[in-house]
């Protein structure tokens, strides 16, 4: 069989999903995810569903190419609604907007029920998917931030275990993980977001209606992000 090869991104994504999984990848695009895992993995299967039919035609291609049609069931559908009442074990949600992600969580909550793990890969808003986790008896187990192509991509991965540790709001921000792994991304993802931020908040201090609410939010996050850079613990 060829060798799939898909982005360093990805590649990461997949290896949080456990041996002899049943998973779901929700917008599987192109389906490279889905074919990857059932290639190092003989023993998973999968359901990869988007809700466009285009990307569904481009998954059926790459499914069919590798020989993979026994083992990945190929699902057009809006959200979780793809698993119907399957009995998945783990759910991918990658490469969208964390407030997306977030409403496909809760809009499918009926369909997380056998769901041990949640795999998600939000491109902005992670702290409304840690929110949610929270909020929803996940516990983020892993965390892993990943720089590629010079995007920065965080990962989030999130077990149905009970865990009665606390978060705060800086770690729904920041990540309970990768903020006491510190590793170099992490800090450049932050140094770069308070660069971004001292501009915006200069260029709202020059402008005229200035929304007061706004302003002070980025200003809190700001000094939340300062303060986590000069944390040296």
């Amino acid at each position: 069989m060829n060798e799939l090869n898909i982005s360093k991104r990805l590649q990461t994504i997949a290896t949080f999903v456990p041996k002899e999984a049943y998973f779901a990848d929700i917008g599987a695009d192109h389906g490279y995810l889905a074919s990857y895992i059932c290639m190092k993995d003989e023993t998973a299967y999968g359901i990869a569903s988007d809700v466009n039919e285009g990307p569904l035609l481009s998954a059926k291609h790459t499914v069919e190419k590798y020989s993979l049609k026994n083992r990945i069931s190929l699902r057009l559908g809006d959200g979780l609604s793809a698993i119907k009442s399957e009995q998945v074990t783990t759910v991918i949600i990658a490469g969208m907007g964390g407030n997306l992600i977030s409403n496909i969580l809760q809009n499918g909550r009926e369909h997380l029920t056998s769901v041990q793990r949640l795999i998600l890969q939000p491109n902005i808003g992670e702290a409304m998917v840690r929110k949610w986790l929270y909020n929803n008896h996940f516990s983020i187990v892993d965390e892993k931030v990943i720089e590629e192509q010079n995007k920065i991509y965080e990962i989030i991965v999130a077990d149905k275990i009970k865990n009665d540790e606390q978060m705060t709001e800086k770690d729904f921000l920041f990540g309970p993980i990768l903020r006491n792994e510190r590793s170099c991304i992490f800090l450049k993802k932050w140094q770069e977001r308070k660069n971004r931020l001292q501009g915006v908040l200069r260029q709202m201090k020059q402008g005229k209606n200035v929304d007061k609410e706004k302003f002070t939010s980025f200003q809190e996050q700001l000094l939340w992000i300062k303060e986590e850079l000069e944390n040296e613990t």
